[in-house]
Parts: structure tokens; sequence; C-alpha cells
């Protein structure tokens, strides 16, 4: 069985009968991930009939089922379960993917990476209260972070301190290779600002 996802016997048992119903020989379950290390990531789960999976899916033969796991997802399903709890409506498969959205990171990951895990698990979650986001638009060659505002922190006249104090603050302290961080946001335009 593949480390990254967990299938549990419930769901084997529940996602077999739905194969079964099928009648399809050899079909399988296939689990992939839209936007993957994206706040919009949504993890699928969908019949996969012979000849359908992709070249570089990996196999996962389990007990009751096949399944195939999406090449680019695997990172992005480390951790996950699926399961299925059975109630007397019948039951709910859930998956559960806490890395759907942006992978594990460790000290070896790319610099890329470690960046815009600090942004969506620490920075972003704290400005969604005003609206805002950060993306990392680009890494320079010389280490420095590009970020760009969005939302309601686009033109926002608290940004400076934002960016100085909290944003550049927490990055560089994380990750100390980081040799400094840019604005590339169009501060001008208030559109959608929280404070002007």
């Amino acid at each position: 069985m593949s480390e990254t996802i967990q299938i549990t016997d419930s769901a084997q048992d529940y996602l077999a009968e739905l194969l079964e119903k099928q009648n399809v020989e050899g079909i399988a379950v296939r689990i992939f991930i839209t936007q993957p290390g994206t706040p919009y990531a949504e993890t699928c789960l969908a019949y996969c009939r012979p000849g359908e999976e992709e070249p570089t899916d990996e196999r996962v033969e389990l007990e009751k089922i096949n399944v195939f796991l999406d090449k680019n997802s695997l990172a992005f399903l480390d951790e996950a379960v699926v399961d299925f709890n059975a109630d007397r409506m019948g039951g709910q498969l859930t998956i559960k993917a806490p890395n759907a959205k942006m992978p594990k990171v460790n000290a070896d990951s790319p610099l890329e990476d470690r960046v815009n895990y600090i942004l969506y698990s620490e920075i972003n979650p704290g400005l969604a209260a005003h609206g805002g986001e950060i993306k990392l638009t680009e890494l320079t060659e010389d280490k420095v972070a590009v970020l760009a505002f969005g939302g309601g922190c686009q033109g926002c006249a608290a940004v400076d301190l934002t960016l100085k104090e909290g944003v550049e603050k927490t990055l560089m302290e994380r990750i100390p290779e980081l040799a400094g961080i840019r604005d590339v946001t169009d501060h001008t335009d208030t559109t959608n600002a929280y404070y002007r």
C-alpha cells in the first residue's frame, strides 16, 4: 500500500460494492487532486475503467479494490485518509487530505515551497479576516521573495506595517537563507482596501 494514503476497510467495502454495481470488468478507483498546492485544492475520487488511468499513475492493489493515484497529486495526498461511516441514511464516504492545499515541507524542500507553506499556513489565515491574501509571484536568483498582496491587502494603508512587521519578519525568521522580501503589488489601487 502506498505510504501516502490510507483507505480504511469500511471505505474499501463500500467502494468495492459501488464498483461491482458498475458491471465493468477490471474497474478501479482513481484518486486525484485538482489545483493541488493551492487554497482551491479539491480531492476527487472517480471510477476508473480499464484504460482510463494515466500512464504515470501509481497503481495500488488493495484486498478488495484497485486504486490509481495521480502522480502529480501524490505529494499532496500524504497522510490522506479515505473512510466510510455507516449511518441510518446509508453512510458517507469522506476524504481527508490535510496536505492537499500545501504539501508538508521540511528543510530540504525547495525554497519556493517553504515560502508558500508559511504564507498559506500562517500568514494568509490571519489576513483572510480582512479579505486579503499574499501570493509568492517569484523567487529571484539572489533569494528575494517577490510577493503580491491581493484582496483587501491591495492598496491598504497598513500594508507597509503588515509587510515589514508581520510577513517579512515571519518569513525571515523561518527561512534564514531568504535574502529579503519585495512587494510588487500596486498599492495605489484601493478598490478593495481594508484600511484606506
